[in-house]
């Protein structure tokens, strides 16, 4: 996870995937941003909050390589993504920290906001973990969806529960060793929590 100075100018795509639109905006050195939405208009609003202001011109064609891969990866193919590159600018330390910890969470498995906290050497910090989460700008590849609550709860989510509920149960059918690496068809349930997620979006509309 690469850290650079801040405003650097970039580029962003939009697209539609099985849990909504997608804004994707990176750098040069790499992704910066990953939001969902419920409609183009609002994902493309992501992409100019969060002290982005207009550093970001859109250009679908150079982008679309990450964006397929993300796809796949939503779809229930297994493309890796620990390679595509991130470029992160914002945030505090502390946030940072937190976010480094989230992308060593295997794919597939959770961990509590006790746990990133305990990992931290601040106990209790559960709080502060949660709000880091919560800030997270890049969904799916800084993984903050795996992060639940210490009585099994899912706890919350920047781009929404169900989209929470929807990854993991989509990790949950891979084995952890492959998961993210090679290529492999979606599981039925996987699918069907997909297609559901979509259709919900539908109603929406």
């Amino acid at each position: 996870m690469r850290l650079n100075t801040p405003h650097t100018p970039g580029r962003f795509a939009l697209a539609s995937t099985p849990l909504g639109w997608m804004a994707l905006a990176a750098s040069e050195q790499g992704i910066r941003l990953l939001a969902f939405a419920d409609t183009a208009e609002e994902a493309e609003a992501a992409v100019h909050q969060d002290g982005n202001d207009n550093a970001f011109v859109r250009d679908d064609a150079s982008l679309a390589a990450w964006v397929e891969r993300i796809i796949a990866f939503l779809s229930g193919q297994q493309h890796a993504l620990d390679e595509i590159p991130l470029d992160i600018q914002n945030g505090t330390p502390f946030q940072r920290r937190v976010w480094e910890l989230l992308r060593a969470i295997p794919c597939g498995q959770t961990r509590t906001y006790a746990d990133l906290a305990r990992k931290l050497g601040q106990p209790t910090a559960t709080r502060a973990i949660a709000r880091a989460c919560a800030a997270n700008p890049i969904a799916v590849l800084v993984p903050c969806h795996r992060v639940v609550r210490s009585d099994g709860g899912l706890g919350g989510y920047r781009w929404g529960i169900e989209r929470k509920r929807a990854l993991l149960a989509l990790e949950q059918q891979y084995a952890t060793p492959s998961c993210g690496t090679g290529i492999q068809r979606m599981p039925a349930l996987a699918g069907i929590l997909l297609l559901c997620f979509a259709l919900s979006l539908t109603t929406l509309e």
